[in-house]
C-alpha cells in the first residue's frame, strides 16, 4: 500500500509465510517451500532493482551470497510500480497529478525504459526419491529471462505475455537447502506486447505494470504429474433432474523411465479410478464419463443459478496420482452444475440462456487497481458491492483476475462475461493500417488463450468469452482463437467482439458498441436507437459520474476542484489522462447547469451532481429492465463502468474509495429483484421482476407531487400479478391538470400483505429533454432543449428527524436508520444521504451495504434504512444526513447490545 515502510511490509509477509526477517541488512528469509509431492508454494516476496544500479550478471544475481543492500522488498505479484510504492518511494500517485512525477523521475528519463530485476529466495528439503521441482510462471508483463542458482534456465522469447502460464521443470539446477530465482523483466509496452493497456481508462502506469503481475509457484511432484481437472455437466432441461458428468485430467511422465500410475478421484461424491501407463516423456488424457463410469449419470443435481433467479452450490474434484503406491501428485478443482447457451434473437442481438431460461444480463465493466496490486479484502469488498447493486454480471474487457476473482463470482452467482483487450497490440492486426502480427505474436496469444480457458472452464460463473472487443480478431487469428478454445473443451459461447463484427468460426457478434460515452439526458434509454434499451449493449453509460465531496478532496487539488465547478471546459486529469475527448467533462456539466442551474460553489456543484448521476443511471438499467419483454427485446446491458483502476470522474458505479454516492443509489434502485418504475417515453408504470418466483396479489400506489407538496393524482392498485422473469406494464399515467413545472412522480409496490417490496421517486420536468439525434457520433448525441429542473432550487427547508442504533452480529455491525419528516415540515425532504462516519467529522466507514439510501420523503413519512459495515472499533460511530433541501445533521449511534 501507498506510503507503508519497507520493512513493515516484508514484516508482514514473512509472518504470512510462516518466516521470520534475516539480519542482515539487504536480506530476507527465504520462502520454505513444502516438500511434498503434490503442493504448491507461491513466491512471498522478492527484492528488486533496477537494472541500471544492478548491472551483474544473471548467472551473479541468481548466486549465493549476492549482495542485495539497496534493493527494494516487494509482495509476490507486484509490479515494478506496485513495489515502489509499497515501499513509499513515491508520495501519493492518486492525488492531482501527482503521478506525472514518477513517469520521468531522472535526468535520464530512463527508469521504466530498461530491465528491472526481481530476486528470491526459497528454501527445499531433500524430498522424497522421484520428487520433481517445478517453477510455475503465472503470466509475465511484457517477458522475463529467467536464472536459477547461476543458470540461465529460460530465455524471454519463452517467458512472455500477461496470460500464458509457463511451466519450467527446474529439478536439474536445483539443490537441498537455499536456492535463488532470478527474473531479468524487460521492459514493455502494450501497443508493441501482448501484455496489458489502459487506453482511456486513466493514465497509463509509468512501468507498463511490468513483472510477474499474477505470482510465480513452486510445484513439487513426484514422476507423475497430474494437471488441468475439468468437469464438464450435461444438465437436462427443462425438468434440471439429471446432470451427466464428464471428468477429465492430463496425466504426464516427467520422468526418463516409464512409469505405471494409479488415478483415483472423488468428484461430487462420487470415486473414479484409472490405472495407466506413461512411456517416457508421455501425456495422456484421463476420461471419465457416464459410459465407463454409470454413476456420473447424476440424478437429482443442485443446480448453480445466477443470483436472483437461485442457489450457487458448487462441488468439488479432488484427485490423486500414485505411483509404487506413492502418492505423486494432487489436483483439485471446483465446478458448478448448470447449462449456458446462447442464440441471436429475430432482430440479431445476442441472448443468454441459463438453464433454459432466458437472462437479462445486468452488469458493468471491471476494472482491476491500475498498478495491479493484489488487495484480496478489496476484491471481496468489491464483489459485496456487485451483489447489493443487484447486479448479476461482470464484463472484463482483458487484465483477466486469477481464479479469486472467479471463485467469488462462483459463490455469489454473478455471471462473468471475459474477453481480450480493447485496443493497442491485441487489435493492431484487426485495423486498417495496424501494426500485423508475427510468429511469435500468434504464439503467444495461442498460449494466452489456452491458459485462460483452462482457468476459466469450471468456473459456473463463466458464461461465455470474446474474442475482440472493439474489433473483431482477423479470419487467421479468429481460427486459431477458437480451435485452442475447442482444443481446451471449451462449451460457452465464443462471440467475435463487443461490436456488431463476426467472423466465420462465431458468426454474428450479436451485441452493440454504439454508444455513449458521454452526457445524455435518462430519456434517451428509451429511444430506439444506438444505445437506446433494446438488443445487447456491450458498454454504455452517460460518461461523468461525480464522487463525494470528501473523495473528491481526496483526489484533486484545490485548484483541480475549482476548476471543476467554475471551469468546465479545462482538461481534468481524472477525467481521462489518454484521449482528449473524454478530458473535458463538459457536456455532463453544460446539462448540470442547464437543467439544475449554474452551481453556486463546489458543494452546490456536487449536490447537484449526486441528482444527476442517480436520475441518468436509474434511468440506463431501467430502460433495459421496461423492454426485457418487448417486441424489440433488450437482452444485455454492461455499465460502463462497474468502478475505477484510480480515482476518476467517468464512469463507475461505486468509485475507487469504495464510497457509494448517487450513481450507486441509482443503480441499485432500478436493480431491486422486483421492482415499480416509470418510462420517460409512454409515461408508464412498469413491474419488473428479475426472480423465477411469480408474484401474486401486489398492492401498488401511484401519486403526482407538486413542489409545493399537493398531490393532484394518486391512483391505489390491488390483486396484481407478475409472471417471473418478465416485465409488465400496469398503469398509464394520464395527462393530469395542476401540475408544477416540475413535479414528483412517487410510486410504492407492496406485498399482498401490505410488506413494502419497492419505493421509486422521480424528479421530472414538463419541459423534456430533446435530442438531436441527426448529429450523434460514437460517443454522444446532442441535446437541443434541456429539461428545466431548476425550480428545485427554491424548495423551501425541509425538517428531518433522524434515529440510528447500531448492533453487533459476528465480524460485522448492522446499523438501522430511520427518518421521519414530521407532518409540520413546510417541504418534501429530497435527496437525504446518510452516511456512517467513525467519529463526529472522521472517515467514512467503507465497505458499506445500504439496504437504500439518496431517498426523498414527504411531510408525515418515515422510512427506516438499514447497513452493514464492517466493525469500525471503540469509537461511537456518527450518522450523518444531509439532503438538497435538509440541513446536515450528525447523530450518535446507540449500540445495541451484541448478538452472540
Amino acid at each position: 500500500m501507498i506510503g507503508v515502510a519497507a520493512i513493515r511490509v516484508m514484516a508482514a509477509l514473512a509472518a504470512l509465510a510462516g518466516t521470520s526477517l534475516a539480519c542482515a541488512e539487504g536480506t530476507v528469509a527465504p520462502t520454505r517451500v513444502d516438500d511434498a509431492a503434490g503442493s504448491v508454494t507461491a513466491i512471498s516476496h522478492w527484492q528488486i532493482q533496477s537494472s541500471a544500479k544492478a548491472q551483474e550478471s544473471g548467472a551473479e544475481i541468481s548466486a549465493a551470497g549476492f549482495s542485495t543492500t539497496g534493493w527494494y522488498p516487494v509482495s509476490g505479484r507486484a509490479t515494478v510500480m506496485a513495489g515502489l510504492l509499497e515501499n513509499g518511494k513515491y508520495a501519493n500517485v492518486f492525488y492531482g497529478d501527482n503521478l506525472r512525477a514518477v513517469e520521468e523521475p531522472d535526468a535520464s528519463g530512463t527508469m521504466f525504459v530498461i530491465p528491472w530485476w526481481y530476486r528470491t529466495e526459497f528454501a527445499v528439503g531433500e524430498g522424497a526419491p522421484g520428487v520433481r521441482t517445478l517453477l510455475r510462471i503465472n503470466g509475465m508483463i511484457p517477458s522475463a529471462d529467467v536464472w536459477l542458482n547461476g543458470n540461465l534456465i529460460a530465455e524471454r522469447a519463452a517467458v512472455a505475455g500477461a496470460y500464458p502460464v509457463h511451466e519450467i521443470d527446474v529439478t536439474r539446477w536445483l539443490h537441498a537447502g537455499t536456492n535463488t530465482l532470478a527474473l531479468r523483466v524487460h521492459p514493455g509496452d502494450p501497443r508493441t506486447s501482448l501484455s496489458i493497456g489502459w487506453v482511456d481508462w486513466n493514465p497509463t502506469p509509468p512501468d507498463n505494470n511490468m513483472g510477474p503481475w499474477r505470482g510465480v509457484d513452486i510445484v513439487r511432484t513426484g514422476p507423475i504429474e497430474i494437471l488441468s481437472p475439468q468437469v464438464a455437466s450435461t444438465l437436462s432441461l427443462p425438468a434440471l433432474a439429471r446432470a451427466a458428468l464428464t471428468v477429465k485430467v492430463e496425466a504426464r511422465n516427467l520422468d526418463a523411465l516409464a512409469h505405471e500410475a494409479t488415478v483415483t478421484g472423488v468428484v461430487a461424491g462420487i470415486s473414479l479410478r484409472r490405472t495407466i501407463h506413461l512411456a517416457p516423456g508421455e501425456s495422456q488424457t484421463i476420461l471419465f464419463s457416464p459410459k465407463s463410469d454409470p454413476s456420473l449419470d447424476f440424478k437429482h443435481p443442485q443446480v448453480w443459478w445466477p443470483v436472483g433467479m437461485g442457489g450457487h452450490p458448487l462441488y468439488r474434484l479432488e484427485m490423486n496420482a500414485a505411483v509404487d503406491g506413492a502418492i505423486s501428485d494432487r489436483a483439485t478443482a471446483t465446478f458448478g452444475i448448470r447449462s449456458v447457451t446462447s442464440h441471436l434473437t429475430q432482430d440479431g442481438y445476442l441472448q443468454f440462456v441459463i438453464n433454459g431460461k432466458p437472462v437479462l444480463i445486468r452488469g458493468g465493466g471491471w476494472a482491476p487497481d491500475m498498478f495491479l496490486r493484489d488487495d484480496p479484502k478489496r476484491m471481496e469488498a468489491e464483489f459485496s458491492y456487485v451483489r447489493n447493486l443487484g447486479l448479476n454480471t461482470i464484463r472484463s474487457e482483458g487484465k483477466l483476475e486469477d481464479s479469486r476473482f472467479y471463485d467469488l463470482a462462483d459463490r455469489d452467482g454473478i455471471m462473468i462475461l471475459p474477453g481480450w483487450e480493447c485496443c493497442d497490440k491485441w487489435e493492431s492486426a484487426a485495423k486498417t493500417g495496424g501494426e500485423p502480427w508475427n510468429a511469435a505474436d500468434e504464439k503467444v496469444a495461442a498460449a494466452s488463450m489456452a491458459s485462460e480457458a483452462r482457468l476459466l472452464r469450471n468456473h459456473p460463473s463463466v458464461i461465455g468469452f470474446l474474442i475482440g472487443s472493439d474489433n473483431a480478431p482477423p479470419a487467421s487469428l479468429a481460427k486459431m482463437y477458437v480451435d485452442t478454445l475447442h482444443a481446451e473443451d471449451w462449451s460457452l459461447p465464443i462471440v467475435a467482439a463487443a461490436t456488431p463484427q463476426g467472423t466465420a468460426e462465431t458468426g454474428p457478434s450479436g451485441m452493440k458498441m454504439d454508444g455513449p460515452y458521454e452526457w445524455v439526458p435518462p430519456a434517451y434509454w428509451y429511444a430506439d436507437k444506438l444505445g437506446g434499451a433494446f438488443g445487447f449493449d456491450s458498454e454504455v453509460s452517460a460518461g461523468a459520474v461525480i464522487p463525494r465531496m470528501e473523495d473528491l478532496t481526496r483526489m484533486l487539488s484545490p485548484q483541480e476542484l475549482e476548476a471543476l465547478w467554475k471551469y468546465p471546459q479545462i482538461r481534468q486529469y481524472h477525467a481521462s489522462a489518454a484521449w482528449s475527448i473524454f478530458a473535458s467533462i463538459e457536456p455532463f456539466d453544460t446539462a448540470l447547469a442547464r437543467r439544475y442551474g449554474a452551481p453556486r460553489s463546489l458543494e452546490d456543484y456536487v449536490a447537484k451532481s449526486q441528482l444527476e448521476n442517480y436520475d441518468n443511471v436509474r434511468a440506463q438499467f431501467e430502460a433495459f429492465n421496461a423492454h426485457m419483454d418487448a417486441a424489440k427485446p433488450s437482452t444485455g446491458v454492461i455499465y460502463w463502468m462497474l468502478n475505477n483502476a484510480w480515482p476518476s470522474l467517468h464512469w463507475h458505479l461505486y468509485d475507487y474509495f469504495l464510497n457509494p454516492a448517487g450513481a450507486y443509489f441509482g443503480a441499485r434502485m432500478a436493480n431491486e429483484p422486483v421492482h415499480i418504475q416509470y418510462s420517460y417515453d409512454t409515461r408508464a408504470i412498469m413491474l419488473v421482476n428479475h426472480t423465477l418466483d411469480s408474484e401474486r396479489g401486489l398492492q401498488a400506489v401511484i401519486r403526482v407531487r407538486n413542489l409545493d407538496g399537493s398531490m393532484p393524482y394518486e391512483r391505489r392498485l390491488k390483486n396484481i400479478d407478475l409472471a417471473g422473469n418478465s416485465a409488465r406494464e400496469l398503469a398509464t399515467l394520464p395527462a393530469v391538470a395542476g401540475m408544477s413545472r416540475t413535479y414528483f412522480i412517487e410510486l410504492e409496490l407492496a406485498a399482498a400483505n401490505g410488506k413494502p417490496i419497492s419505493r421509486n421517486v422521480y424528479w421530472l420536468s414538463a419541459q423534456t429533454d430533446e435530442l438531436d439525434w441527426e448529429h450523434s457520433n460514437w460517443y454522444l448525441t446532442p441535446v437541443t432543449r434541456y429539461a428545466d429542473l431548476t425550480p428545485l432550487q427554491s424548495l423551501p427547508s425541509a425538517t428531518s428527524e433522524v434515529r440510528a442504533t447500531v448492533r453487533h452480529e459476528g465480524a460485522e455491525d448492522i446499523a438501522t436508520v430511520t427518518l421521519t419528516v414530521p407532518p409540520s415540515s413546510k417541504a418534501v425532504a429530497l435527496f437525504q444521504h446518510v452516511s456512517i462516519k467513525r467519529s463526529a467529522g472522521g472517515e467514512p466507514v467503507l465497505p458499506i451495504l445500504w439496504s437504500d439510501n439518496d431517498v426523498t420523503l414527504w411531510p408525515g413519512e418515515s422510512l427506516s434504512l438499514t447497513a452493514h459495515l464492517a466493525t469500525p472499533g471503540a469509537a461511537q460511530p456518527i450518522v450523518e444526513v444531509s439532503g438538497w433541501n435538509v440541513p446536515t445533521q450528525s447523530v450518535p449511534v446507540a449500540v445495541e447490545s451484541r448478538t452472540p
